[in-house]
């Protein structure tokens, strides 16, 4: 699978992103997709997912209410849209795939694309 975001950006504080992730082959709407992300010397971590198995999705604590992830299996898409931004989520942000029951806390994700930028100022 590969795996390319895109929609980072410059944004002020309290604005709106959406993120956007191709995926490459037929059997897309049967992966777990999320979303991770890194910060500058901080390490990697996980934001948001969208487990088709269990037709639930999952957020990092921090985000919840503030950021939805979707799909559109016909397009071989998944998004990220981010509301309410602070400049603690700047950080390049990786689309990920998992072709398994996906859950936060049993590892990192299968595949994981080249990651976008997002910057949010104060």
């Amino acid at each position: 699978v590969q795996l390319q975001a895109s929609g980072g950006g410059l944004v002020q504080a309290g604005g709106s992103l959406r993120l956007s992730c191709v995926a490459s082959g037929r059997t897309f709407s049967r992966y777990t997709m999320g979303w991770y992300r890194q910060a500058p010397g901080k390490e990697r971590e996980f934001v948001a997912a969208d487990n088709w198995r269990r037709g639930s999705t999952y957020y990092k604590d921090s985000v919840k209410g503030r950021f939805t992830i979707s799909r559109d299996n016909a397009k071989n898409t998944v998004y990220l849209q981010m509301n309410s931004l602070r400049p603690e989520d700047t950080a390049v942000y990786y689309c990920a795939a998992d072709p398994g029951d996906w859950l936060p806390g049993r590892g990192a994700m299968d595949y994981r694309g080249k990651g976008t930028q997002v910057t949010v100022s104060s």
